[in-house]
């Protein structure tokens, strides 16, 4: 469910006008809805309370200070996988003891800012890093908890480039060798290994990915637990998946699992084990509560295709140029019955010189005028933690949406800004401008 709804003909999220944002702010831009992300993190909370978990919310989906504030106030943990992620989640007032780190390049400085925040627990993914944590956290005189993340070589049965689970990725230690690891921190000073750790994947829609690593994971808990490893703690990732096809109109009965389906194969497997559980949900949380808003600049016929050129590219949303992806897209206001046209079969793609640069492919639309705007749905999650300035466009703003009221969270930047961040080589002539 989320709360981007038609009123009167025009899209509203929650109790603001799309189009009033877009005469005030210009286009393109993410919005955002309060109301969404309590309503996705409300049904985990919900689905788990029977189990005693914390909801690590992971903050690559959608790292915007406000949307990470707004769940934090849920009572919300984070996933960080890196030291910017990670001061941002402090900045938004997640408590230290509700953040993971994952991820397998941790540095040693992010390794002592993690240290010295006192987080929660490292997923540890290689011997290497177990060894580096251990120097340093003795360095710094303190002790980290870790979780040995495994590698259960499982196909989660989504794309390709978001399969973390597969013996071939780079993720995770391998599965045989997860006994010698904990073996190894045992044996190290200044570590406590504490916790079991797997993730398999992202935009998984289907739970029988998540049965089969829980049970390989269920059996090595038990295993390690018999060779006296003391293990309170199961991370077991995150990657439910979202409906993208006609979002707008999305709901808890959606095909996907719901977290409450999620939840109850998590309390059939762990229930019994005497684990704290963490989960790291991203997308879910986030995806459904934020739209992209693009207007047309022009539309383009031709003999093999016709065209809608938006000014929101593969700059503000990777994922369709990336993955292939599909996102509901959908006018801003509805036409009415007296201005309905001929639907024609458009592909939709923004302004960068790339023949990737498309949000949407083969959409039946009728034929939009310049300056006509656009939603493009569930473009929460992975969407401006992916932008760019690439072509040396300006990134576009992010806004927030709670009720009546709306915030610019992180405002469009003017050129001269874009060039302060470059200097040129100081050997190289100084430019005049011609008069």
């Amino acid at each position: 469910m989320h709360y981007f709804t038609q009123k009167n003909g025009q899209l509203f999220a929650e109790q603001v006008a799309i189009a009033t944002l877009a005469q005030a702010i210009g286009t393109p831009f993410y919005c955002y809805s309060a109301a969404t992300l309590r309503h996705s993190y409300r049904l985990f909370a919900k689905a788990l309370q029977s189990l005693d978990a914390t909801i690590c919310y992971s903050v690559k989906a959608n790292a915007n200070l406000s949307v990470l504030t707004v769940l934090a106030t849920e009572g919300a943990g984070a996933d960080i996988v890196s030291e910017g992620e990670l001061r941002r989640a402090l900045a938004a007032g997640i408590a230290p003891e509700k953040i993971v780190f994952s991820g397998i390049g941790k540095t040693a400085t992010e390794i002592i800012a993690a240290l010295q925040a006192d987080i929660a627990f490292f997923n540890v993914e290689s011997a290497a890093e177990l060894v580096l944590i251990s120097q340093l956290a003795e360095q710094e005189n303190k002790t980290a908890r870790i979780a040995v993340r495994v590698n259960p070589d499982i196909d989660a049965g989504t794309h390709a480039k978001i399969t973390t689970g597969k013996a071939e990725t780079k993720f995770g230690i391998a599965w045989e060798d997860a006994e010698a690891i904990f073996a190894q921190a045992a044996a190290l000073p200044n570590i406590t290994a504490c916790g079991l750790d797997i993730h398999i994947g992202s935009q998984i829609t289907d739970l029988a990915p998540f049965r089969a690593a829980f049970d390989k994971t269920r059996a090595l808990l038990i295993q390690l637990r018999k060779q006296g490893h003391k293990i309170d703690y199961l991370d077991l990732g995150g990657g439910l998946g979202v409906a993208y096809e006609n979002a707008e109109q999305a709901t808890e009965a959606s095909h996907t699992p719901t977290p409450q389906d999620y939840a109850a194969l998590i309390a059939e497997q762990f229930g019994d084990m005497g684990c704290h559980i963490f989960i790291e949900p991203g997308r879910v949380i986030a995806g459904h509560a934020g739209i992209l808003v693009t207007s047309v600049i022009r539309t383009k016929k031709s003999k093999a295709r016709n065209f809608i050129i938006v000014d929101a590219a593969m700059t503000e949303l990777l994922r369709p140029a990336l993955y292939g992806a599909y996102h509901h897209i959908a006018p801003i206001n509805s036409p009415t019955k007296t201005d309905k046209g001929a639907e024609l079969v458009w592909d939709i793609v923004g302004p960068v010189c790339e023949t990737s640069d498309f949000l949407g492919l083969d959409r039946r639309l009728i034929e939009p005028q310049a300056g006509d705007l656009f939603a493009i749905f569930t473009a929460g999650a992975y969407g401006a933690v992916l932008g760019s300035d690439y072509n040396s466009r300006l990134r576009a703003p992010e806004i927030i949406v709670d009720g009546a009221q709306y915030a610019l969270t992180r405002p469009r930047p003017t050129y001269d800004a874009l060039l302060a961040q470059e200097t040129i080589a100081h050997w190289l002539p100084k430019p005049t401008r011609k008069k």
